[in-house]
């Protein structure tokens, strides 16, 4: 008589058509979200450079501020310092690494101020023309979404993993139109496996955010370019070019943490000094 090995973790039940059917919605959500966050960017960028109320698409360079365009920046950066100080931490940062943080150690928890403030602190920050992108911003501000329906179902910490997961490579479709990019990037960096469980329902939010993308955003590239064909010369150019980036951004990087490291120690150092200096001052003696 033959006997089947159980699956474990490769096995599939109703429970896993639950979650992907709710990670379906969550990239539909994610969609609507990338969108807004879009027209955020460009509503900041027309306020900071044109002083105009307005969403249109508009570049930052053909501003007529002089050399007053150095306090935009400025100005934008303590507005979201402001936003990080009274309203919560988590929007600070980067995007990709808080997501890993808040799988890793905060049970795929998120609050409803990250949804809220990450979308609006990094509008701000691009808009004032800030050096950011919106990949992290809108795989924070999904993966938030995600977060929350699944807090909201009351699922379990895996489930939730796995839709904070949804919720943060559906915005990421949404926005490049990368879904192929974007379920790799689930798999290398958040979710530390390759299951079904987990997998599939990240690929189902995908692939609905892929086919809704065209509806709100068009279909085409994020950043159009005009190409030529390349030569010999030129791929090896390109080669060059790509091991030169590698390297600046690994420096970049290695320089980035070392800093956030040393003002962690720094803060440390600071609390720990405080705490000697009220315990000096119990430990006196009292006439």
């Amino acid at each position: 008589m033959q006997t089947h090995a159980p699956k474990g973790d490769f096995a599939t039940d109703t429970r896993l058509l639950r979650i992907t059917v709710i990670a379906a919605v969550v990239g539909l959500f994610s969609t609507f979200v990338a969108d807004f966050l879009l027209h955020l960017i460009s509503f900041f960028t027309n306020l900071f450079f044109f002083q105009t109320l307005s969403t249109a698409g508009r570049s930052p360079a053909s501003h007529t501020l002089g050399l007053w365009v150095i306090v935009v920046p400025v100005v934008g950066g303590l507005i979201v310092g402001l936003l990080a100080r009274f309203g919560s931490e988590q929007i600070r940062g980067h995007g990709i690494p808080e997501a890993i943080e808040a799988i890793l150690f905060g049970k795929s928890t998120m609050s409803p101020k990250v949804a809220v403030l990450k979308p609006l602190a990094s509008a701000i920050a691009i808009g004032s023309g800030g050096p950011f992108g919106a990949e992290g911003p809108i795989i924070m501000t999904g993966g938030a979404l995600g977060s929350l329906i699944a807090q909201f179902f009351h699922l379990s910490s895996g489930e939730r993993k796995t839709l904070l997961v949804a919720g943060a490579v559906a915005g990421m479709t949404a926005v490049f139109g990368t879904p192929v990019a974007a379920v790799l990037l689930a798999v290398e960096l958040l979710l530390f496996e390759l299951r079904p469980r987990s997998l599939l329902p990240a690929a189902v939010s995908c692939a609905v955010a892929g086919f809704s993308r065209p509806l709100l955003l068009g279909s085409g590239p994020l950043f159009p370019l005009q190409t030529l064909p390349l030569g010999t010369l030129g791929l090896a150019s390109c080669a060059l070019a790509g091991l030169i980036a590698g390297a600046l951004s690994w420096g970049l990087s290695t320089l980035l943490y070392k800093v956030e490291d040393e003002e962690r120690e720094r803060e440390r150092f600071r609390r720990i000094s405080l705490f000697q200096g009220r315990s000096s001052v119990s430990d006196e003696p009292r006439e």
